[in-house]
């Protein structure tokens, strides 16, 4: 009872610790709470099977719907067919050397005389001028990126992004071309003469090419040629990264430069891996400016200013000249070339893709 003499209505409905009055208010409710949630279970438990089975979907069966999927899958199709094509007539083509020489193809120096090129010679040097591009273009690639999504003014990060992506669609030739006659003259007298005299004594600056064409140009043009696509993929996949993760940083005190290099780079480090394989990748397929800027020398030492070879220059540059296992030879260095370059390409796009998907939501 209250002051008042009226009945409290925890007594009323059974709250607090008083208990239920029977047949009050309070006990209907309960009972029908409690009838309520049996008849849940119960239909929850009993599985209903289906009236009919539904209906397909009605756009399916138009006649455009079955056009589009017909051309979509006969076009994906044709992608993979093109490859195995290529990868078939390319072991056909190669075949007479693989039964000739086997391993041995690769090993053996003296294969030269038949072929008319040293293997390793070709292989080396392309790893090596690839390697070279990809030391001095990815660093600066990965900070273009940074740049563009972290900290660029938003009055040129457009237009700066515009030109990252354009210099992706300037011809292989054009840069051969400047390579040849802006970057070359410069070698000659300035860095190649600095090289030798601060640095003669190291094998990796000994013996400089007289004419400029060297691993160290090739490696150079390189680097500018698949920079603005290490720039561009690194900076989608860092915009990938969810802004929460930075306004977390941020709001702990961490200033911009823990943030990005903290937070936002470690996020994207398989997508920029990525890449930077897929940089890779471009720098190892290269013909046309390495043919201008390496040399044709079918030998290797260490240094990186003397002249050298890679497979695509050695294919570009022997195939007009080359006939029965000569020929069988460089096409079996496209082979490998191709199957190098494939394994790149897939390996990058998964890291990407996986980047992609982590921060999808």
């Amino acid at each position: 009872m209250d002051r008042r003499g009226e009945p409290r209505m925890a007594e009323m409905t059974g709250s607090g610790n008083m208990p239920l009055i029977p047949g009050g208010l309070g006990q209907i409710s309960a009972d029908r709470e409690s009838k309520g949630l049996a008849r849940m279970a119960e239909e929850t438990a009993v599985s209903r099977p289906a009236a009919r089975s539904p209906h397909p979907v009605a756009a399916s069966r138009h006649p455009s719907d079955i056009v589009l999927r017909g051309l979509a899958g006969a076009s994906a199709s044709a992608v993979l067919l093109l490859l195995l094509i290529l990868i078939v007539v390319l072991v056909k083509a190669a075949w007479p050397s693989i039964t000739a020489f086997g391993f041995n193809f690769f090993t053996e120096p003296e294969n030269g005389i038949t072929h008319g090129f040293i293997t390793m010679a070709a292989i080396v040097g392309t790893v090596y001028s690839s390697m070279l591009a990809i030391v001095l273009a990815a660093p600066v690639g990965v900070l273009i990126a940074v740049f563009l999504s972290e900290t660029a003014p938003g009055a040129i990060k457009r237009p700066l992004g515009f030109v990252v992506e354009m210099l992706a669609a300037v011809p292989s030739v054009v840069y051969g071309m400047w390579g040849l006659f802006v970057v070359v003259p410069l070698v000659i007298k300035y860095v190649n003469p600095f090289l030798t005299t601060h640095f003669g004594g190291i094998p990796l600056f000994s013996d400089p090419s007289a004419a400029g064409t060297e691993y160290l140009t090739a490696g150079f043009v390189l680097a500018v040629m698949i920079l603005p696509t290490i720039a561009a993929i690194s900076r989608d996949v860092i915009s990938t990264v969810p802004a929460s993760q930075r306004e977390a940083m941020l709001a702990l005190g961490a200033t911009r430069w823990e943030t990005t290099w903290k937070v936002v780079v470690p996020a994207a480090r398989s997508g920029i891996v990525g890449a930077i394989l897929l940089g890779l990748g471009r720098a190892v397929g290269e013909t046309m400016a390495v043919v201008f800027l390496i040399g044709s020398s079918q030998s290797f030492g260490i240094s990186m200013t003397r002249i050298g070879t890679t497979i695509p220059a050695t294919i570009a540059l022997q195939y007009i000249d080359a006939g029965g296992l000569w020929t069988a030879g460089l096409m079996e260095l496209a082979l490998l070339l191709l199957g190098f370059s494939i394994a790149l390409n897939v390996l990058a796009r998964v890291l990407v893709w996986n980047v992609n998907r982590r921060y999808a939501a």
